[in-house]
């Protein structure tokens, strides 16, 4: 498991959120996002390897980017964002950062997981 996850639950079916492409950026000092990993939801809602052991974890401003329409319209349901992206800051690179995606056709929360 890498020392960044992520997991998104559909909070209006309360199930989880399979198949959905997550990418991992992590900004440079030149003010350019750097894409560093790339995953895709397995039927529990989970990326659990979007950092590669080549990508070490270190301390700086990383965004996570969720693509949500193809979700959606596999479903045929109407929803308002095609995607979303989270930014946080890793201030100690020896610590684990899961960051959940709380989702619904019309909006989104998230929060500091465990």
């Amino acid at each position: 498991m890498s020392a960044i996850t992520s997991h998104i639950l559909d909070t209006s079916r309360g199930r989880p959120a399979s198949g959905i492409a997550v990418s991992l950026e992590h900004l440079q000092d030149s003010g350019e996002w750097t894409l560093i990993g790339r995953d895709q939801t397995n039927d529990d809602g989970r990326a659990q390897q979007l950092l590669s052991d080549s990508h070490p974890l270190t301390i700086g401003r990383y965004r996570l980017s969720f693509e949500l329409a193809r979700y959606f319209d596999e479903m045929s349901v109407e929803s308002f964002y095609p995607s979303a992206s989270i930014v946080f800051e890793v201030r100690d690179a020896d610590e684990h950062y899961h960051v959940p995606l709380l989702l619904n056709p019309y909006g989104y929360s998230t929060y500091r997981g465990s």
